[in-house]
């Protein structure tokens, strides 16, 4: 991995998220001087699970929280010219696919306006690097596998996977008019500890500790890139200290993919969650859902090229240690 710059401060929106109290930790553990979370606590998911991940962030003394929201510009101003931050990573805005089909504003307010206030207080309070989050959702319904950069993502199937799209267009756009060095992670179906509730692997897990049946969509034909967090994180840091070049419009912009480069059938990974928890699972099968696509595939060769690293941790491991945290948590036998 390389080595990060100690004495910096980082702002993480999105703090109290699942990638962003991850990625948080890590950056303390690896000796960062101030890492900053910035986030609205909304409601979307349990917000106790947040607060709880706030708290275990807050014995830190690296670590400060703010809360507040991505669309209010003069909050974001105002911590941008008080906190000074040297890198800015924009995890925070409104994730899921599904929600995004019932609740279109909160996609617009959260990953447009948000995301525009972040690119205007980096553009009048310079920073050396911004990364933000994008998605594998942006390959919509591309057929070629895997998924490459390279590739044409302009068949979005969701509102969120227009709103990441948009992002990335938005933050080549302030690279170019105001030098802002940006880099967008399009990050592949991201599991793990401390996770979301939204995800279907936690709703799975809920289900079959309670007993009650899972909805398995596309009678269970779909196939995944399931990518444990530790490796998106890893991922991250590596880039942080290594904002792009500029390429021949002298934009400094670059998008990676961040995925396991590995799909796995969805029923396998059913089983494998299974066997982690000890408890067979009781299956209801459904149709697909608007807005899903029937697989992801992370090409990452640029990732691989650029800083010698690819996720690999194995569906076993991984979902091993969701169980664990999950079964302690939620206090199951």
């Amino acid at each position: 991995m390389n080595e990060l710059k100690k004495e910096q401060t980082i702002l993480i929106t999105g703090g109290a998220g699942f990638i962003g109290y991850h990625l948080a930790l890590r950056l303390m553990k690896e000796g960062v001087s101030r890492v900053i979370g910035f986030d609205n606590m909304n409601d979307y998911y349990d917000t106790s699970l947040k607060a709880d991940r706030v708290k275990l962030l807050k014995e830190h003394s690296q670590f400060t929280f703010i809360e507040g929201d991505l669309a209010d510009a003069e909050t974001v101003n105002k911590i941008f010219a008080e906190e000074k931050p040297d890198v800015v990573i924009n995890l925070g805005g409104q994730a899921g696919v599904r929600y995004s089909i019932d609740n279109p504003q909160s996609y617009i307010e959260s990953n447009i306006i948000g995301f525009f206030n972040i690119l205007e207080a980096c553009r009048h309070m310079p920073v050396k690097h911004l990364l933000y989050a994008s998605s594998s959702s942006v390959y919509g319904g591309n057929e070629k596998v895997p998924f490459s950069t390279e590739d044409k993502v302009d068949r979005p199937v969701s509102l969120y996977a227009a709103t990441k799209k948009s992002n990335e267009l938005m933050a080549y756009s302030y690279s170019k008019l105001y030098g802002i060095k940006s880099t967008g992670l399009r990050f592949f179906t991201v599991y793990g500890p401390m996770g979301r509730p939204d995800m279907a692997y936690f709703k799975f897990a809920k289900k079959i500790m309670k007993g009650e049946p899972i909805q398995i969509y596309n009678n269970g034909d779909m196939m995944r890139d399931f990518t444990y967090v530790d490796d998106i994180v890893t991922g991250i840091v590596n880039i942080i200290d290594n904002p792009p070049t500029e390429d021949s419009l002298g934009a400094a912009y670059k998008v990676y993919n961040i995925g396991n480069n590995k799909p796995q059938k969805l029923m396998d990974f059913i089983t494998i969650l299974e066997k982690c928890l000890g408890k067979e699972a009781v299956k209801e099968y459904y149709p697909m859902q608007p807005g899903d696509v029937y697989q992801t595939y992370a090409d990452v060769t640029d990732l691989m090229n650029d800083f010698g690293f690819k996720p690999d941790t194995s569906l076993e491991e991984g979902l091993g240690k969701f169980a664990e945290w999950f079964k302690e948590y939620y206090q199951y036998e």
